[in-house]
Order: C-alpha cells, then structure tokens, then sequence
C-alpha cells in the first residue's frame, strides 16, 4: 500500500488565503485577521492530502479549520483543494504542529484537535518523534477550551495504547470516549485517504476521543 506520487497543484491557482509556511509568521497568531471572523476553530495536526479539512470546512461552514503539515509539498496540495472549493472557513500551513500548538496559538482557543494516522515512528530510539508526546498532550488540553475534544485514530494498537496510557499519566481530558465507524456513502466519504486505505482492505483502525472537562476552566463549551 505505497503512496501514490502526489498530483502537480495547478501553478495559476492562487493559494494566498489558504496556505502559509509556519515559520514565516509570528506568533501568536491572529485568528480573527486570519479568518475575518470570529468562530469556533478546529486545528488539524498532520493533514496529508487535506480530505479532512476540506470535507470538514466544506461541511460545517460555521466553524474554522486550521490544518498544519511537516511536508511542504502536501500541505500546498491540501491547500489547493480548498481554493478551488473557495472554501473561506479553511486555511492549511506548512510546518511542524508540535510550535503550532505551543506557540502559536492561546490558551482556551481551539474547539477540537484532530489527530489522524500519524507517523508510528516504528524504531524504539525513533519513539521520542512521536507528536503524541507528553508535551503536545499537554498543550492540546491547555489550548481546548472547556467541552473542547482531542480526535485520535490510529492504524497501529500500540501507539494508540501508549498514547492513551500518556493521556491518562499527563492530562485531565475525560476518555477514551468510543467513535461509532459509520459505512462509507461513496469512495471519499472517509475522514482522511489513509482510513480509506485501511478500510478497503478490512484492516483495523483504532479511534478515540477525549473531552476536556467542563470544570476545567470557567470557559463555555463550543457551541
């Protein structure tokens, strides 16, 4: 199951409004100004291809999406989808998640993280790359706001059983919560291109997801 070589992004199609190189901002960053509104906002870290984003933005218009991804090449990709969708409510950064979530964004800001296949890092001494490390878990708690959620899924059990043991030793977010697995509608009606990868070939993925207390903070849930 290897990657397919990734599609040429159309050179004439303007990618200002949705894509940006992390390390050419400055932080904090502005969500208001980046959006021109003010709205629940959903960061997803490691967007691959941008299927979740842009079936996310293109769904619930009434929130922001942020994605963020290490390799260039497929963050400009995702990023051409939602510009040729005019998706407004969506933006994509090249860049690693791990500065995005500890120094970019403010505390009690995002209404969800969503976290899907990332890379396993199969090697022992490779382990300490993992992005569900302690520190990440930690920002991901403080930058949810009260009812925010943290998504998690994975094709490989045990990154997903140490993740949860991490959760569990680091933070106070309420879960595993179970995700129902609902029947693909069509061949792209699935959250990124790698569960469908999996699916298609009756292999397993392991979901979760956890809630940020609502006692946590005095902040309200999202709406």
């Amino acid at each position: 199951m290897g990657r397919r070589a990734l599609p040429k992004v159309d050179p004439t199609l303007d990618l200002s409004r949705h894509f940006a190189e992390l390390e050419k901002l400055s932080p904090p960053l502005q969500v208001r100004e980046l959006f021109e509104r003010d709205a629940p906002l959903e960061v997803e870290v490691g967007s691959g291809k941008g299927l979740f984003l842009t079936a996310a933005a293109s769904a619930t218009p009434e929130r922001n999406f942020l994605g963020i991804e290490i390799s260039e090449k497929y963050a400009r990709f995702a990023a051409s989808r939602l510009a040729r969708r005019q998706l407004a409510n969506a933006r994509m950064f090249a860049g690693d998640g791990q500065r995005l979530l500890a120094e970019y964004l403010a505390p009690d800001s995002l209404a969800a993280v969503h976290v899907y296949f990332p890379d396993p890092w199969w090697k022992k001494r490779h382990k300490k790359r993992r992005v569900l490390n302690e520190s990440f878990l930690r920002n991901v708690e403080s930058r949810l706001v009260s009812g925010g959620i943290l998504h998690f899924w994975t094709d490989v059990e045990e990154y997903y059983q140490s993740t949860l043991e991490i959760i569990a030793a680091v933070t106070r977010l309420v879960g595993p919560l179970p995700v129902e697995e609902s029947p693909a509608e069509h061949d792209l009606d699935y959250r990124t291109h790698f569960e469908r990868r999996m699916r298609l070939h009756s292999l397993p993925v392991y979901r979760s997801q956890f809630v940020k207390s609502l006692h946590t903070t005095g902040h309200a849930p999202p709406a």
